[in-house]
């Protein structure tokens, strides 16, 4: 088959379509044909460092969209032709490939009216959203969230599932995304390199701060974010933890809520595993019924994907990129 090959650790820019070696599914195992595959931060961030688990040349992609071409052992609930996607293991070979294999478990079927790049724009960065909103921090009609760099990816999800339960949306964009962050559905934007932040919450809740932030910048702006979380709030990041001595005790009385989608796969939670798949099939049913974009901003071939991640890597791109194959 064709396959994306990274050579070895740090050389993502320099990976290149080859031909490699079919794989062969295992017992609880699905063989894919992948039609569409997402690209994702999370792709580039490993490869620079590599993984222990990893053989070379080992094959990036976590989102993929496919048809079944088999299955293993033990699999009786998807049979050859069914159009699923995923959100694969990123300790194993991904989906920048004719062809891969995931867990039959953690698959979800793409529904009519869904695309296959649709389905393969959704997966990483769409259940994160979903987890933390509402697996983590339970977001409830009439509260106010901060979700921090509503241009991108799981920004961009979390703005429009936040509009979905009624939240008020504030959200922190560069001048030349707000007309995009305010179609998705934020209501108040804040300029994070020429306004303060803090300064601009307060008085959009006068001086009670938001009851829920997103954070997916760093570990130190999840702490800054802390001071303008109101009492009894919570806070879910996804780029590190905040600095939990930063709030005294008996203050605030906040929650904090680490979320780390992928790691799933090294758990032995069945039951969460099998959450990817019911996450995933939500937010299908919410894009084939008009209520969330799947914020596609560009459809490259295999070959572009090098050149994409490098744009994703500069953090400047809006929505979702996708190697259609």
């Amino acid at each position: 088959m064709k396959a994306l090959l990274l050579q070895d650790k740090n050389m993502w820019r320099e990976m290149k379509v080859s031909e490699t070696e079919k794989p062969v599914p295992g017992p609880g195992e699905v063989l894919v044909k992948v039609k569409a595959a997402g690209l994702n931060p999370v792709d580039y961030k490993t490869a620079t460092n590599g993984n222990p688990n990893w053989s070379y040349p080992h094959i990036l992609g976590l989102d993929a969209a496919v048809v079944i071409e088999g299955t293993g052992e033990g699999v009786t609930e998807f049979k050859q032709g069914d159009r699923v996607f995923y959100h694969g293991n990123l300790a194993k070979k991904g989906g920048f490939a004719e062809y891969a294999l995931t867990t039959a478990h953690t698959i979800a079927r793409i529904p009519d009216g869904l695309s296959f790049e649709e389905a393969a724009a959704l997966p990483c960065a769409g259940m994160t959203a979903y987890q933390a909103l509402f697996r983590k921090m339970n977001l409830q009609e009439g509260e106010t969230i901060l979700i921090h760099g509503g241009a991108g990816g799981v920004g961009g999800f979390a703005i429009q599932l936040a509009k979905q339960v009624g939240a008020t949306i504030i959200t922190t964009c560069s001048p030349e995304n707000e007309e995009y962050v305010k179609s998705l559905g934020a209501d108040h934007v804040i300029f994070y390199k020429t306004e303060d932040v803090h300064t601009r919450i307060m008085e959009l809740t006068n001086d009670v701060g938001v009851d829920a932030v997103l954070d997916t910048v760093s570990r130190v702006n999840a702490t800054e974010s802390l001071k303008s979380i109101a009492f009894n709030g919570r806070i879910a990041f996804i780029a590190g933890n905040p600095d939990y001595s930063a709030v005294k005790p008996f203050s605030q009385a906040l929650s904090f809520h680490e979320i780390a989608l992928g790691a799933v796969h090294f758990s032995n939670s069945v039951k969460a595993q099998k959450d990817l798949a019911l996450m995933n099939e939500e937010l299908a049913k919410l894009v084939v019924e008009g209520k969330l974009s799947a914020m596609i901003s560009e459809t490259i071939t295999l070959e572009e994907v090098p050149a994409a991640l490098a744009k994703l890597a500069e953090r400047h791109v809006k929505g979702k990129i996708v190697a259609v194959l």
